[in-house]
């Protein structure tokens, strides 16, 4: 007879102390670089459009400057500090920083291969020539010099660093030239020359046939398609500014500074001018990367690490041109032909016919899958909120806003119609600060209610209310989604949107607001699963859930997706459902610590990351729960930063319908990607997925582009 009793008890203690070990979990800082090691391979994807592959490389390049601005600084800080502790798995920041740097030399070595062998010599073939300045005529050297002289010299000044001119500042991500110059009385001398910003990198060349045009007054009407970089065209004219010396040589480089400085909440009587202090701190602190031309000689690495008080194991050398971030800007070249086509973006029947959009919400619950549905009704439900006399209040969370933002004029026409308007304003989404701090600002000059969130906590949760006067009494409408209130990347990020009125979870976002604006201890939900207080443990308990079905009727399922995954307590949640035997699926975009089929441990666990023309964004969390498949969504994913320190907001779909959809299309279609999704191996790398001999080919996010408008 087979005991069945243990079937619903904890996992023992010997089992915790296997799912403790620092072995079964990936660093979070390498599962970053394979990440962006995924964003490169899609540049290389000769598949794609020859700009789409440009865009791919300045992602790739952008991503690295955030890397280390951000993650690489703490660890430096920490090597700093003298701190000796490890990672939940097992590694020290010195020996963080040493792996770091091994996967970059592969890394860049694979980036300067796919950008000079392969795209720069196809943009040549396709009439696009980023040129060496060995390359130009000597007539495009007078033109360029001519272009320097009446634009750019007078925005250069050289700084002199010798005993009486201290070293001068390196702002972060400014580029820079190293000068050597002999001077006749005093030998040897070095200078720095900053690169202005207010130029663009990529310098045009302008034909013969552009000239004649500028000069008839047409503004040279002709198409650019010759470019030189900026910093080769100021190397190549540097005797304008240093006259009656000899210039021996010029190299450039590029410093990148710390970015994570804390703000110290208890101690700001204003979080504006806090947030406004920190950002000018950003340009005074430690350097954490050196950037060079391998051609610069060793005396000139030493006076640069030496005076940035950087280790050596924070420089980089290399072969091309550094800072490649720049080439984005040849993707805004009108060349339709080496672009992906334009799509249409659906508007769900529901919301399409003539009529209220919030009358169609109290008919039903709608959801939203952005990019393929368009984010207008979004903007529509605020601008009809904003005129409808029966309007009482609107209550919005703001992250991430474009600098023309229709959801914030919405909301201040609201204000002038007088609207009741609260609006919270997350002053530290990080590098967005400047552009928060300046609509809070407008906001509040409307008359605009405006909160900066909880002290000590990010607010990242993605919520609007409508309260609004009807015949039956008040009602509130809600809308809930995975993304920003942005309209720019609504368009380029995968997320969901979702509109109900339904008088519980209405009831909820109230509460939830009533915390945000006000004083409030509230810590549990009747609908919403919150961050800080509760998210984390209604997870694990529905985790627990369906690992106790599982054993009971061997019929366990759960899928998630995510941007990243990071969280050790959900993760050990999660290898104890796969070894009771719990089918689960995950599909983590980004970071993602947790090891796959490890024999006894995750054999039943599956991880792939879909990379592709959009930017995967939204999270949802399923359970099959006995057929009752609960779906969950929201702004959260599963990381100690989102559970822990920040106001985030998940939320069940109700609705039979859209739970179909979520499960059977959004999800379905996901996982069965096999065109562009990798697969996680045990080890932490990634194997590209085929459709197989004969099999048919699945890419799910064309698959949205051609099906998403007759499904939705």
């Amino acid at each position: 007879m087979v005991d069945h009793s243990a079937k619903h008890q904890h996992p023992t203690a010997e089992r915790s102390e296997v799912l403790d070990e620092s072995h079964h979990l990936l660093n979070r800082e390498l599962s970053w670089l394979q990440f962006n090691l995924r964003v490169l391979e899609e540049a290389e994807d000769k598949r794609h459009p020859l700009l789409e592959r440009v865009k791919f490389l300045a992602i790739f390049a952008t991503n690295l400057d955030e890397f280390f601005m951000i993650r690489v600084s703490g660890l430096h800080r920490q090597v700093a500090g003298g701190f000796v502790g490890t990672t939940p798995d097992g590694m020290t920041p010195s020996e963080q920083i040493g792996a770091i740097n091994r996967e970059l030399i592969a890394h860049y070595e694979r980036y300067d291969r796919c950008w000079k062998q392969d795209v720069l010599l196809r943009l040549r073939e396709a009439g696009i020539s980023v040129l060496q300045y060995v390359e130009l005529a000597q007539r495009e050297r007078e033109a360029l010099r001519q272009y320097f002289q009446r634009e750019i010299f007078p925005a250069l000044t050289p700084l002199a660093f010798d005993p009486t001119h201290p070293f001068p500042h390196i702002s972060s991500l400014s580029f820079n030239l190293a000068v050597m110059v002999k001077d006749p009385e005093r030998g040897d001398c070095f200078a720095r020359v900053k690169v202005p910003d207010v130029f663009p990198r990529l310098v045009p060349i302008r034909s013969d046939e552009d000239a004649a045009l500028q000069q008839m007054g047409l503004g040279g009407a002709g198409k650019v398609q010759q470019f030189v970089w900026l910093e080769e065209v100021i190397a190549d004219n540097l005797d304008s500014l240093f006259p009656g010396l000899d210039v021996v040589a010029s190299y450039p480089f590029r410093v990148t500074r710390d970015a994570d400085v804390a703000i110290e909440e208890d101690e700001a009587s204003d979080l504006i001018e806090a947030v406004e202090e920190q950002l000018d701190q950003r340009h005074f602190t430690s350097a954490v990367r050196l950037e060079l031309d391998a051609a610069t000689p060793g005396h000139i690495r030493e006076i640069l690490t030496r005076n940035l008080q950087l280790p050596l194991y924070l420089v980089y050398a290399g072969h091309g041109p550094i800072g490649m971030a720049g080439i984005r800007e040849l993707y805004v070249l009108e060349r339709p032909d080496l672009k992906d086509p334009p799509f249409f973006q659906a508007v769900p029947s529901c919301l399409s016919k003539p009529g209220s959009l919030l009358a169609a919400i109290r008919q039903q619950d709608v959801l939203l899958y952005h990019p393929y549905d368009s984010f207008m009704p979004v903007v529509e439900f605020l601008r009809e909120a904003a005129h409808d006399p029966d309007v009482l209040a609107i209550k919005q969370t703001l992250y991430r806003v474009n600098p023309k933002s229709l959801i914030v004029d919405a909301l201040m026409e609201a204000r002038v119609n007088g609207k009741q308007v609260a609006v919270l304003v997350e002053l530290k989404a990080r590098f967005d600060e400047e552009n928060n701090i300046e609509w809070a600002r407008k906001l509040e000059d409307e008359g605009v209610h405006v909160v900066y969130g909880v002290q000590g906590l990010k607010t990242h949760a993605k919520v609007c209310l409508i309260v609004r006067r009807e015949p039956e009494g008040i009602r509130r409408y809600v809308h809930l989604g995975t993304g920003n209130y942005n309209v720019v990347t609504s368009r380029i990020y995968t997320d969901l949107s979702y509109f109900t009125c339904d008088p519980v979870m209405s009831r909820d976002v109230s509460d939830l607001f009533n915390s945000l604006t006000g004083y409030s201890r509230k810590n549990s939900y009747s609908k919403l699963l919150v961050a800080p207080t509760t998210l984390r443990q209604q997870l694990l308990d529905r985790i627990e859930r369906e690992t106790c079905r599982h054993r009971e009727h061997d019929d366990g399922y759960i899928a998630f997706k995510m941007n990243s995954l990071v969280d050790t307590r959900c993760i050990q949640a999660l290898y104890r459902a796969a070894q009771a035997g719990v089918r689960i699926d995950l599909q983590v975009r980004g970071i993602c610590c947790l090891r796959p089929g490890v024999p006894g441990l995750s054999e039943t666990i599956t991880v792939t990351s879909v990379v592709g023309r959009f930017l995967e964004h939204a999270r949802i969390y399923y359970f099959r729960h006995g057929g009752q498949n609960e779906v969950l969504i929201g702004s959260a994913d599963l990381m100690p930063r989102n559970l822990d320190h920040r106001v985030e907001v998940i939320f069940p779909v109700e609705d039979p319908h859209w739970r179909k959809v979520i499960v059977n299309d959004i999800l379905g279609v996901g996982l069965r990607d096999n065109v562009q999704v990798r697969r996680l191996l045990a080890d932490g790398t990634y194997e590209r997925m085929h459709p197989g001999d004969g099999g048919t080919a699945v890419n799910s996010q064309d698959w949205f582009l051609n099906h998403w408008k007759s499904r939705a």
